[in-house]
């Protein structure tokens, strides 16, 4: 692999699959801003982060809502951007990245930490459409259900096998229509209440606690998120890709768990399966729904798809793709969307690190360039030391229901980085000057 420097990409030949899914894009596969904001909004303007509002809401009064949502959001957004930032200078995915910060060998954690929390997200998204075309429909036979998440799936893992333009022209379409969904629903929700002034009045309804909530906030998007490069590497410029994260990350997923949470808040209820229901929008609902999820789920497979291919070291994404997409729909069959708090929680507590890792590792070490021969290092012991410390202290924090894990996560990690790198930095100076001397003598 060639190396990339701070100035800009190094052209390469064609790889075998238009994606690079292994290789950096090249500058005439670069796209514009618009596009890669469309792509990373589409990514993001989401269902399954309705419902993560969905359980937020009866949780909090609206005004402590709001304040849970901006905080985990601006952390999301934030730690987004910044990997976005590297992908775009870099032109790689974040797998491939990792074998800059990890080594080789130690690539394969990250390959397989992002990569199967990727399938876990797919199941989540089948399994919400097999539940919302069952309510629509009131169907109650479990074979029905099933068989629309596996026709609907097929559908996905048809899209993300096409790669970046497949997924660029169903977002286009789709996210308008969710974004009419999510504002029907706030209208319609307010109604419910008698406008704003009786959703500042409603009482919450059930017990959270915040570090839990902007866990949860954190949680819908920093397995996605921390897969950004996959997508902002295809960016001009850092820049755009910065813009392109925040507009994705910290608006539009903010809004989508706000727009859930009012509809939750309106009717006390956490499930907005059920808050569809009650607003008699099901059968609309699924309509739109389905386009949205249809481009969620296809940039989801993708990111599972470019992650198996760096795992095995294949130059071609499709295979993992597909394979992905069996083992996530497999999941959806088995019930794994009814479980998303608790998987958010996971996703907020152990993947943040990861990211915080990579982003102080590029400024530290490989800003101006990639250093030669660090990809084929068999282990960054250091930068495992780092991402496990980040990931112990993410725990702690979680069990101790102290701070918010995955901000403590990520610092921890950055900052053991800087501090394991200035020890290797020192010991390199210290063998220097051991040799200068023994030369001089």
């Amino acid at each position: 692999m060639s190396a990339r420097t701070g100035a800009g990409p190094v052209e390469e030949a064609a790889p075998v699959d238009p994606d690079y899914p292994v290789t950096p894009v090249p500058l005439h596969a670069r796209k514009s801003f618009l596009s890669l904001a469309v792509v990373l909004l589409g990514f993001t303007v989401f269902t399954p982060t309705m419902l993560a509002g969905a359980a937020l809401g009866p949780a909090f009064a609206f005004g402590d809502l709001l304040l849970v949502i901006l905080a985990g959001s601006l952390i999301l957004g934030t730690y987004v951007a910044l990997l976005g930032y590297v992908g775009a200078r870099t032109g790689l995915t974040t797998v491939v990245m990792a074998r800059y910060s990890f080594g080789h060998g130690g690539s394969k954690l990250a390959s397989l930490l992002l990569g199967g929390t990727q399938i876990g997200w797919y199941g989540v998204i089948v399994g919400t459409i097999g539940d919302l075309t069952a309510e629509a429909a009131g169907w109650e036979s479990y074979g029905a259900k099933a068989a629309i998440m596996v026709a609907t799936s097929i559908l996905m893992c048809a899209t993300a096998c096409y790669g970046y333009r497949g997924m660029y022209w169903v977002s286009a379409v789709s996210t308008p229509l969710i974004l009419v969904l999510a504002v029907w629903v706030v209208i319609r929700s307010l109604d419910e209440v008698d406008g704003l002034s009786g959703l500042l009045d409603v009482e919450p309804t059930a017990t959270m606690a915040i570090p839990v909530a902007i866990t949860t906030v954190v949680g819908t998007f920093v397995s996605a998120g921390t897969q950004a490069p996959n997508w902002t590497r295809f960016g001009r410029t850092g820049s755009q890709a910065v813009w392109a994260c925040l507009i994705g990350f910290l608006i539009g997923n903010g809004l989508m768990i706000l727009f859930g949470a009012i509809g939750a808040i309106t009717f006390g209820e956490g499930d907005f399966v059920l808050v569809l229901y009650n607003l008699g929008l099901v059968g609309w609902g699924v309509f739109l729904l389905f386009g949205n999820l249809w481009k969620s789920n296809a940039d989801t497979a993708y990111a599972f798809g470019v992650a198996g291919a760096e795992l095995f070291e294949r130059p071609r994404k499709t295979p993992f793709v597909v394979g992905g997409s069996v083992l996530g729909t497999l999941l959806a069959l088995t019930g794994v969307q009814n479980h998303l708090v608790d998987y958010l929680g996971l996703l907020g507590t152990f993947i943040p690190p990861l990211g915080g890792v990579i982003i102080a590792d590029w400024f530290l070490r490989w800003r101006r360039g990639i250093p030669e021969g660090q990809a084929t290092t068999a282990f960054d012991l250091r930068n495992l030391a780092a991402y496990a410390l980040g990931s112990l202290a993410a725990w702690g924090s979680k069990e101790a229901e102290i701070g918010v894990p995955p901000l403590i996560g990520i610092v921890v990690a950055v900052l053991a980085t800087v501090a394991l790198d200035r020890s290797r930095r020192d010991r390199a100076g210290s063998a220097g000057s051991g040799r200068r001397a023994t030369t001089g003598t």
